[in-house]
């Protein structure tokens, strides 16, 4: 057998067995008040979890009837926004146009959840700390638990580390698994899937 593969998947094993799936349904209950209270949810990531955060868009919207955004599938918005008030600001001020209030919720999808010091995602953390500021509900994926994002919401599973050489491949690889139990909750799926 291939060891790469082997240790792969050998991981994903241990973060199964690590996962707090309280903290998986407190995410949902947390949705659920959102979606009652006509809230959206705005999904934000960079790198592959960008692409997370738009898969999670079409999922949340078509299965569980719940507004959803991700600024950077706009992507003329987001070069203009880079362009003009910097890659920091880019997310916040998407936020700031959409209106956010405390009824929606920020799904942050992140490896390291943002770091100032080290400025790493500060675009993630200006976004968190408008929503703070807007008092909206803060939820997430993320593989630190010392990163910025799992700090300022108590809603964030973190993504138990198995192989630390993998942790990138592993949290984005878990963001999917994350969501989509999520949406196929009962609290949550409104709409069957076709399969």
């Amino acid at each position: 057998m291939d060891k790469h593969i082997q240790t792969y998947f050998d991981a994903l094993n241990k973060i199964n067995k690590k996962t707090d799936q309280k903290k998986i349904l407190n995410i949902i209950n947390e949705l659920s008040k959102v979606r009652k209270n006509k809230g959206r949810i705005f999904f934000l990531g960079v790198g592959g979890s960008a692409a997370n955060c738009s898969h999670a868009v079409n999922d949340f919207r078509k299965l569980c009837n719940i507004e959803s955004y991700c600024p950077t599938d706009n992507v003329s918005e987001l070069t203009a926004r880079i362009n003009d008030e910097s890659w920091e600001e880019s997310l916040a001020g998407w936020l700031k146009t959409s209106n956010l209030s405390m009824n929606d919720c920020l799904f942050i999808m992140s490896v390291g959840g943002g770091n100032i010091e080290k400025k790493v995602s500060v675009n993630l953390v200006n976004a968190v700390n408008y929503g703070l500021k807007k008092k909206s509900k803060i939820v997430g994926i993320v593989g630190k638990d010392g990163g910025y994002t799992a700090k300022k919401s108590n809603n964030i599973f973190v993504v138990p580390v198995a192989k630390d050489k993998l942790i990138t491949p592993l949290t984005e690889s878990y963001h999917a698994v994350i969501w989509h139990c999520i949406v196929s909750h009962p609290m949550l799926q409104k709409n069957k899937t076709k399969w």
